[in-house]
């Protein structure tokens, strides 16, 4: 049926297309009116935009119409096809821009055809194609038209008509690929952010894989050298109109409703701009009395962490700065009530309205805190001997750092005295040479507790369990008493991110560390800064908002940190959760090449690459083995044995329970077995002690 259709529409087509050329004809408007068979019922809109192009450049487009039977002398034309620019002829009569004598070209038809010809031009026609209407836009100014007047004439923004002309500077090449749908939009506004043809072209053909077409990986390609202004803190803080006005090249990106959208070339320039002005805020911050303030661009968690702090008070608000205060806590809240409404909102994300409130979150919170560091002083005395951190943080706000204190490098003497017990231990017992030192040991299993942990804060179901698990124990120790409970994951109300860092001197480059620390500065500017605060305001969050802090909470406790390779309880959560270290801990010279020696490195590198890549180790030096090494093995997804081990400590109980609830005889021989068995090892000792 519908072929049937479909034949006869072409074949009506055929025959009025031949008419056409001996029936188009110029008559006066007065004379055309709606026809009742235009097959078109809907109201036509974009009318006020087709009057100004019709006024500007005629009608060039025939009308189709059949005559109107009725008793005038001379008949009137219904329009049949064309129903759009016979409203915009109306509205420039009403608006006495045209006369009813201006003539229009129209194609006249019988009464049998105007259905068809109705029915073809709206059921076969096809929409321009955004390749050449991005062209004729440029043509438009070539021929001198600004893009304000082309923006006037299609009733569109000036920034379409800018994206559409920069479209239009695609390479001819790519622009066929778009018009032919082997390049689509989405690819060709990336494509954009290079001015030449000659790097559009290189980017695309680089591109052999699907995935390294899509438009993060151009655009990876394209600003590989460069800075994302919206992204960057250092952007954030100096300002794009200031790093302009130092002669800073800006790569924009017009397709983005963000005015701070671009991508920055000359990057020693923006670092040069944020140190000095770093430097200049912090000259208030050294008239306070401190011994030293010194500046960072970025918050270094680590060297920070290095610090002890003197003490500070804090004192009440008066009156009028608890009312300020109580204003900016106020805004903050409803700045989080907002955030928290728009992610309960059913239907499509929206981005561009995301970014913009939890910016108005950040904003918020910070007017909080840098109001309520007023209220904290400190003893003159103690700050003659104490210092200043002043840092950026992740979204380019100014932080300060107060009362920090250098430590003594002479508190190293308890663990060198322990470090003797435990050679003395090794000498009155000798022991086959492990294949990694307690150091390494501690090193890898930080690395592998930090990738547990990130994991584990991103399932709070998870989380939850592995508390539980924990504690289930020791409140019902009538069932449990019995086993040993170090054969559960230690999560205790602790914190290991101080032993993370001490441990692993490179777990600022850790990936799983950075996005740990991210989470945690999240969490902190989401927190009350009053303890007495906290407990109201858990009791104000959602479910979201609590299972979420929940599981990071109990992710920075699991301590997995071991000074040997043995099967460890944190295996099981790392098992549970099905973390895959090659992710997060990578082989390089620093984190483990430099800690074993050359016999080692060429073995792992042989294994792993090639005889010939370990043949040529042989003849280098340790360190530039170790350093040949990282550039073979850096993308190998190598681990170590001590990541390789997934096994789980052997289940041991003091008894075993019948059913009727009591110990049997042979539980207590278990137990007897157990306690006069051999002590723990030094290694063992240690652990526990550490953790």
């Amino acid at each position: 049926m519908r072929k049937d259709v479909t034949n006869n529409v072409a074949k009506i087509s055929s025959e009025i297309a031949d008419e056409a050329k001996t029936q188009i004809a110029y008559v006066p408007y007065w004379r055309l009116c709606p026809s009742p068979l235009n097959v078109r019922k809907r109201r036509p809109t974009g009318i006020e935009s087709l009057a100004e192009t019709i006024d500007a450049k005629g009608v060039m487009q025939n009308l189709v119409a059949h005559e109107l039977k009725g008793r005038t002398k001379v008949p009137k034309l219904g329009v049949c096809a064309g129903q759009r620019r016979l409203a915009a002829l109306d509205l420039l009569c009403e608006q006495g821009r045209i006369t009813r004598d201006y003539l229009v070209p129209v194609l006249t038809v019988s009464e049998g055809e105007a259905l068809a010809a109705s029915l073809i031009e709206n059921r076969e026609r096809e929409a321009m194609h955004i390749a050449d209407e991005c062209v004729a836009f440029r043509l438009l100014t070539e021929e001198g038209k600004s893009v304000a007047h082309i923006a006037a004439l299609f009733k569109v923004p000036d920034i379409a008509v800018r994206r559409a002309l920069k479209i239009a500077n695609l390479s001819p090449v790519l622009l066929d690929l778009l018009r032919d749908d082997r390049l689509d939009y989405e690819q060709a506004k990336v494509l954009v952010l290079a001015d030449d043809h000659a790097t559009q072209e290189r980017v695309w053909n680089d591109a052999h894989n699907a995935w390294q077409q899509r438009p993060s990986e151009l655009r990876a390609a394209i600003t590989t050298a460069e800075i994302d202004a919206r992204a960057n803190a250092l952007a954030k803080f100096v300002g794009l109109e200031a790093y302009e006005a130092a002669g800073g090249y800006i790569r924009r990106d017009l397709f983005s409703d963000d005015q701070n959208a671009g991508y920055i070339e000359d990057a020693d320039l923006l670092h040069r701009l944020a140190t000095d002005r770093l430097i200049e805020l912090s000259q208030a911050v050294c008239a306070e009395g401190w011994a030293w303030v010194e500046t960072r661009t970025r918050y270094e968690a680590l060297e920070i962490m290095r610090h002890d702090r003197i003490p500070s008070t804090t004192r009440q608000p008066t009156r009028a700065e608890a009312d300020e205060l109580a204003a900016l806590v106020a805004k903050r809240d409803a700045a989080y009530m907002e955030l928290n409404a728009y992610y309960d909102e059913d239907g499509e994300p929206d981005e561009a309205r995301q970014d913009r409130l939890d910016a108005a979150v950040t904003a918020a919170t910070y007017a909080v805190d840098q109001y309520a560091e007023r209220f904290e002083s400190f003893d003159a005395d103690d700050m003659k001997g104490a210092g200043v951190f002043v840092y950026l943080d992740d979204d380019g706000q100014v932080c300060i750092e107060r009362g920090l204190v250098r430590r003594d490098s002479a508190s190293g003497q308890p663990a060198s005295a322990h470090a003797v017990h435990q050679t003395a231990t090794r000498e009155r017992t000798p022991k086959e040479r492990p294949l990694h030192g307690e150091k390494l040991c501690k090193r890898l299993t930080a690395h592998r507790t930090a990738a547990v942990q990130i994991e584990l804060a991103r399932q709070p179901g998870v989380a939850l369990a592995a508390l539980i698990f924990r504690m289930i124990p020791v409140v019902f120790d009538e069932v449990y008493g019995h086993a040993y409970i170090d054969q559960a994951v230690r999560i205790d109300v602790h914190t290991t991110r101080d032993a993370l860092v001490s441990n692993a001197d490179d777990m600022a480059e850790s990936v799983a560390w950075n996005a740990l620390e991210g989470e945690r500065s999240k969490w902190a500017r989401m927190l009350p800064k009053r303890t007495e605060e906290l407990l109201t305001w858990l009791l104000r969050q959602d479910s979201d908002v609590m299972s979420n802090l929940f599981a990071f909470c109990v992710a920075a406790t699991v301590d997995g940190i071991s000074p040997a390779d043995r099967a460890h309880p944190v295996n099981e959560l790392a098992n549970t959760l099905e973390v895959d270290l090659t992710r997060y801990w990578k082989a390089t010279r620093a984190g483990y090449f430099e800690h074993v020696p050359k016999d080692r490195i060429v073995t792992v590198v042989g294994e792993t690459v090639s005889a010939q890549a370990a043949g040529e180790l042989r003849g280098m030096k340790k360190g530039d083995a170790a350093a040949a090494s990282e550039r073979r093995m850096t993308d190998s997804g190598w681990l170590p044995e001590v990541l390789r081990n997934r096994d789980v400590p052997e289940r041991i109980a003091y008894g075993r329970w019948d059913d009727d609830g009591e110990t049997s005889d042979e539980a207590e021989t278990e137990t007897a077995s157990v306690e006069t068995g051999d002590s723990p090892s030094d290694g063992e000792a240690e652990e526990t002690e550490a953790a």
